[in-house]
């Protein structure tokens, strides 16, 4: 009786999200990146919105074109077609369900390699985003000093308080791009199915108030959004959600160990 009570509940709580879902044009979902619940959280508000697009974090633009239907048949036939296992991401196990989730979607990657990254940093943006895009997304002006400092002190945190003071803007900059390419391509996603989308990313890119979805805001305002973030063990999460969800951690090493 419990069981088919937490099953009716959880039926009940899917079902009034679709009708949430079906207002909104862009879902973005944030994660923790190795925390299977999130990605489990993930797969059920996609089944639940079926998106007519997925955005990942995840892939490059290249490795989004390797999702072909064919591929997307079997767990190891697409792990092998994005090559996933040379990305540094966590085990495409935990990612595989969000695919399968929404078959019929099409699937678009937002994804800034180091590499391009490195790039863009020594030459500019418009290196991989262009001027118009650049200008489109803010990205050619400098932001407030407030949310500059803040936003380099969560990158210290993020790095374990082991990082240069002077490598600190350039990887605000860097956060900024991939910020610029997830919103720019949910809306490209939308243009081309009339959505829904959904975007898969990590917290920090799914925030309102400096993520995604501010960015949404900027350049397609007409556009009705909805930002989750998924923390665990209750902690608060910052960023200005819509919705925030909670999970257990993950069981992990110490991150910052390797900065020792």
């Amino acid at each position: 009786m419990k069981a088919l009570l937490t099953l009716t509940a959880c039926l009940i709580c899917l079902a009034g999200f679709t009708g949430a879902a079906d207002a909104r044009d862009v879902v973005l979902i944030g994660e923790v990146h190795d925390n299977p619940g999130h990605h489990a959280e993930q797969a059920a508000r996609v089944a639940a919105i079926k998106p007519a697009a997925l955005v990942f974090e995840m892939l490059t633009p290249e490795q989004a074109a390797a999702a072909t239907p064919a591929a997307r048949a079997s767990e190891a036939a697409l792990r092998a077609a994005l090559d996933w296992d040379k990305t540094g991401w966590p085990d495409f196990a935990m990612y595989y369900p969000i695919f399968a989730a929404a078959p019929q979607a099409r699937i678009l990657g937002a994804g800034v390699t180091r590499k391009a990254a490195r790039k863009a940093l020594e030459q500019g943006f418009a290196t991989l985003i262009g001027d118009a895009d650049a200008a489109r997304f803010g990205l050619d002006a400098p932001l407030p000093p407030d949310q500059q400092k803040a936003r380099e002190a969560l990158q210290m945190r993020a790095h374990c308080d082991a990082l240069p003071d002077a490598m600190l803007p350039g990887m605000v900059r860097v956060q900024r791009l991939r910020d610029a390419m997830l919103a720019r391509a949910a809306i490209a996603a939308h243009d081309a199915t009339g959505g829904p989308v959904v975007v898969i990313t990590g917290n920090g890119h799914a925030r309102r108030d400096w993520g995604a979805p501010a960015l949404l805001a900027r350049a397609a305002p007409g556009l009705r959004v909805h930002a989750i973030g998924q923390t665990e063990d209750g902690l608060p999460l910052p960023g200005g959600f819509d919705e925030v969800i909670s999970s257990p951690a993950a069981d992990r090493d110490d991150p910052c160990e390797a900065f020792r």
